[in-house]
C-alpha cells in the first residue's frame, strides 16, 4: 500500500479526499515512533505530528490497521489489538527503540499495546479517551451503548457534528465541508458505527486495567477544554500508571484534536523533546549511535546530561 508523502501540504492546507487513507512511513534514526490514530479515522489526523518528529529524526509509522481505520471491515476490539502489536514488533525487529504514540481512542490502544510489548521505549497520549464524557458529547450518548444490542445497530451511525475537535474557527469550517462530501477528514470520519463505538468502549475498559505495571516513560498531554474527552481521562491514567518519568501538558488553545489545532506545534515539539528525554533517562549515549536533534533539543539534551553528572 501507498505511503502518505510526508513532503505534502498539512492539515490545515487543504481537505483531505476519501481516498487518501494511506499509512505514513518516514525512514530516520534508531528511535521508531508508532503512531495510532482514532477510532474509524486514518493517519491524516497524525500526519503534521509525523513529519514534525521526522524532520527530528525520528523514523515514523502511522499505519492503517484491518477493522480499526477508516475504510475497511468492522472487526473485534482484540483484532485492533493485534495489528498494532504487529506494527510494533515490525519496528522493533529493524530499530533499537520504538515509542508509541496514540491520539484519542488510539491513547487506549496504545495503552493496551504497551502492556503486550511492555519493551517500548516510552508512551506518548494525546487527548486520551477512555470514556466519552466531553461538553459536547450529546445527553442521548449513554444510550448508544444500549441500542448496539437491538436491531438499531446496523442501521445507525453517530455522526460528528461542529466544534469537530477544532478550537481554530477556519479549520473547522474547512473540515465542515469536507466533512459534507467524504467520509473522513484530516480531524477524523464523519460518522462511526455503532459497532465501532461498542467495541472502543470495550477497549477501554480494558486499557483501564493493570496501569500500575505500565513503567514505561510516559508523555500525557490533553486540552482543558477537551469537547469529546474531559481531562477525567487523563486524570485517570496519572493517578494510577506506575510511570516514573510522568509528564503531564495541559492545553488552553484547542479542542479534541490537538494534532490539527491551534496548539499542535505545541503538540510536536513536546512530544519530540519527550521521546529524546527518555532515550537520554536509559543510557541512549551507551554505546550507541547518538540520535539525531534539533539545535534546541541538542541544549536541552546537554543540560540534562550536565545535571546527570552532577547527581551521581
Amino acid at each position: 500500500m501507498a505511503t502518505l508523502d510526508l513532503t505534502t501540504a498539512g492539515a490545515a492546507s487543504r481537505p483531505a479526499r476519501a481516498s487518501a487513507a494511506a499509512p505514513i512511513f518516514g525512514e530516520g534514526d534508531g528511535h521508531a515512533v508508532l503512531l495510532l490514530h482514532g477510532l474509524s479515522s486514518s493517519p491524516l489526523e497524525l500526519r503534521y505530528l509525523a513529519r514534525y518528529l521526522h524532520e527530528e529524526g525520528f523514523t515514523v509509522c502511522a499505519p492503517v490497521l484491518d477493522g480499526y481505520s477508516a475504510g475497511s471491515a468492522e472487526q473485534p476490539m482484540e483484532r485492533w489489538i493485534e495489528g498494532a502489536v504487529r506494527e510494533f514488533d515490525a519496528l522493533a525487529a529493524r530499530y533499537e527503540r520504538v515509542s508509541v504514540c496514540g491520539l484519542s481512542i488510539g491513547g487506549a490502544l496504545a495503552l493496551r499495546l504497551i502492556q503486550e510489548r511492555p519493551r517500548a521505549q516510552a508512551l506518548a497520549l494525546l487527548s486520551l479517551t477512555l470514556t466519552y464524557n466531553g461538553w459536547a458529547i450529546p445527553w442521548y450518548r449513554f444510550i448508544l451503548d444500549l441500542a448496539y444490542y437491538t436491531p438499531l445497530r446496523h442501521r445507525y451511525r453517530y455522526r460528528e457534528a461542529e466544534p469537530f475537535g477544532l478550537r481554530n474557527e477556519a479549520l473547522r469550517a474547512k473540515i465542515a465541508r469536507a466533512m459534507e462530501r467524504d467520509a473522513f477528514s484530516e480531524v477524523g470520519p464523519s460518522e462511526i458505527s455503532l459497532p465501532a463505538l461498542h467495541q472502543a468502549n470495550r477497549l477501554a475498559r480494558l486499557a483501564r486495567q493493570g496501569l500500575g505495571r505500565i513503567e514505561n516513560d510516559t508523555l500525557v498531554i490533553h486540552a482543558i477544554d477537551d469537547e469529546t474527552s474531559s481531562p477525567r481521562n487523563p486524570n485517570f491514567i496519572i493517578e494510577r500508571i506506575g510511570a516514573s518519568f510522568l509528564r503531564t501538558i495541559w492545553l488552553d488553545d484547542s479542542y479534541h484534536m490537538i494534532t490539527s489545532d491551534n496548539e499542535r506545534e505545541i503538540v510536536a515539539r513536546e512530544t519530540a523533546l519527550f521521546l529524546r528525554e527518555s532515550e537520554i533517562t536509559h543510557g541512549a549515549d551507551s554505546g550507541a549511535n547518538p540520535p539525531v536533534v534539533s539545535k534546541a533539543l541538542a541544549r536541552r539534551l546537554r543540560q540534562l546530561a550536565a545535571v546527570a553528572r552532577k547527581s551521581k
